[in-house]
């Protein structure tokens, strides 16, 4: 293959396990976000736009939605000839079969595909953020201050600092110390998980990482350490805009909001800095004359018949007459049937709202489909549930197939597998 000054190399195996039932049949960047995109188009995106042609996708947990999702690229105008987009899922070699153990493992298993172009560069994404970014800027400066490793930082809030992995640096923005979630953190330049390697620094620190039997293979927790330990130079980009991990329900629930609510900071309709990604093709939108929708985002191949109030509806959404659905986010193929009403949910693929339900509202332990990962009174329909007719579902509730519950209490009439 052709040689390449940079590629990218995204994580995007991971399971995403605080989306409860969301990524029960995908991994997290296949998750469903806005009216029209997945997680990972935001990342793919900000590839192609920052002009980087090569980027290896790096799956493993349930990966047949992602994999058919992201093909060969063409929507993110990543088919080339020379370069692209290639799916790498971990696979049996002369040594064995091995999952990839953590971050750092699963860019060491694919050792050999970097190798095939030469970088110079290599570029260590996430596929689970929202945000757009330009890559070459921060290549720029990685080339300028002659950096080992260069890792974007965003600045948090002092309160919020604790829950990431704190940056020390200096008067220069050198790097000399890193935290993992200190409890009290000496600086608020959170690290975003994405870096720039001198190609062959890095591929040294792979090899003897992997011969580490005490090390846990990850960025964080044991390559940046070492970086850090043998003094070589790591520098602080800084990232100014917006930027969302989608990790949680709240989270994810909270970024759809933002599209509504500060359509300023996420700016999805940016012609110069098109966020990319791939759909169905879908008869237009339509809104009945009874209808009333307002302050809400919706794309082709929603039909809406009733009452949508601040909600973020993806394409082959079906609201019925009668039906009442406010601050809220709807995935593909969701219904909401006549006489329900939904407040602050999040409906997964192709699930259905029976008549009359009442989805939402104060949050209940006693519930059976109360669940950890279910915040902020938010409730969760999971992909491909189709519920019964008449039911209430509080906050904080994930509905979903639970083994122990019986036909009689359940609230679920029928459940498609949905991938």
């Amino acid at each position: 293959m052709a040689k390449k000054d940079l590629i990218a190399m995204i994580l995007a195996g991971g399971q995403g396990s605080r989306l409860g039932a969301l990524t029960n049949t995908m991994a997290k960047p296949a998750v469903p976000f806005g009216s029209r995109y997945r997680i990972i188009d935001f990342t793919l995106s900000n590839c192609t736009n920052s002009g980087i042609d090569t980027a290896g996708v790096l799956t493993q947990y349930e990966p047949l939605a992602l994999n058919t999702y992201v093909g060969n690229g063409h929507s993110w105008d990543l088919d080339r000839n020379n370069g692209g987009a290639y799916i790498l899922p971990p696979y049996q070699h002369n040594e064995g079969m091995a999952w990839f153990k953590n971050t750092a493992n699963a860019i060491y298993q694919n050792i050999s595909f970097v190798d095939s172009f030469d970088p110079k560069y290599v570029i260590v994404l996430s596929g689970d953020h929202i945000y757009k970014m330009d890559y070459s800027k921060m290549l720029k400066i990685h080339m300028e201050q002659e950096a080992d490793v260069t890792i974007a930082v965003l600045e948090v809030d002092w309160s919020e600092a604790s829950r990431f992995g704190i940056m020390n640096v200096d008067e220069n923005d050198n790097i000399i110390e890193f935290e993992e979630k200190p409890s009290e953190p000496k600086s608020n330049l959170a690290s975003m998980g994405i870096y720039i390697f001198n190609w062959d620094c890095l591929r040294q620190a792979l090899l003897e990482d992997n011969d580490d039997d005490a090390s846990q293979h990850d960025f964080g927790k044991n390559i940046i350490p070492k970086y850090l330990n043998e003094k070589k130079k790591l520098f602080a980009y800084r990232f100014k805009g917006y930027w969302k991990d989608v990790g949680t329900i709240a989270s994810l629930w909270q970024g759809n909001m933002d599209i509504l609510d500060s359509p300023d900071e996420i700016d999805l309709r940016d012609a110069s800095w098109r966020v990319f990604s791939k759909n169905p093709v879908k008869p237009a939108a339509y809104v009945a004359s009874g209808a009333e929708v307002n302050r809400s985002a919706f794309t082709d191949g929603c039909r809406i018949f009733g009452k949508v109030e601040h909600c973020v509806l993806s394409h082959s959404v079906y609201i019925e007459e009668g039906a009442e659905v406010y601050d809220s986010v709807l995935m593909p193929g969701a219904v909401v049937r006549k006489g329900a009403v939904v407040r602050k949910a999040i409906i997964g693929m192709y699930a259905e709202v029976g008549q009359n339900c009442e989805i939402g509202g104060p949050a209940d332990k006693e519930n059976p489909y109360s669940n950890k990962y279910a915040s902020d009174d938010i409730s969760v329909i999971a992909s491909g549930v189709v519920m019964k007719d008449n039911i209430k579902i509080p906050g904080n509730c994930i509905v979903e197939v639970l083994p122990d519950m019986s036909e009689e209490d359940s609230a679920i009439r029928e459940y498609k597998m949905v991938n």
